[in-house]
């Protein structure tokens, strides 16, 4: 799957988030090594710490599925009524991934439109995590 073909789709789960209070949205699709994408949006809460960002939404649904291996995410992040932005992942979500991803583990960010491509390595050097 093309990196551009994933943004929109991230784009797409950006729109079903549920975000309230902070009115910014995330969208994600995180590709398995199967071929299977995985979607998923941030969904807040009144009680912040029950809040859960759109990566490990992706992440859990995909892990809770079976798939234990990925290839590439797409992040697509912004305030209500604008375009994407970049939007990397939290530090949380970072770690999250990083137990399932490798360091070549693409991540895209930006919006269909302007992508940019980093790898999980680059966002999370030295992670704590099991042996590649």
């Amino acid at each position: 799957m093309e990196y551009k073909e994933l943004m929109q789709l991230a784009e797409e789960a950006r729109e079903r988030a549920y975000a309230p209070y902070s009115h910014f949205r995330v969208g994600v699709a995180l590709l398995s090594t199967s071929g299977k994408v995985y979607m998923g949006c941030n969904i807040e809460n009144a009680s912040y710490g029950a809040t859960m960002c759109a990566e490990r939404t992706a992440l859990f649904k995909a892990v809770s599925e079976g798939e234990r291996e990925f290839s590439a995410i797409a992040i697509s992040g912004a305030a209500e009524g604008q375009q994407g932005s970049f939007c990397a992942p939290c530090g949380i979500c970072r770690q999250a991934l990083s137990e399932f991803c490798s360091t070549e583990c693409a991540v895209i960010l930006g919006d269909s439109d302007n992508l940019k491509v980093y790898t999980m390595g680059e966002l999370l050097p030295l992670s704590f995590r099991l042996p590649d």
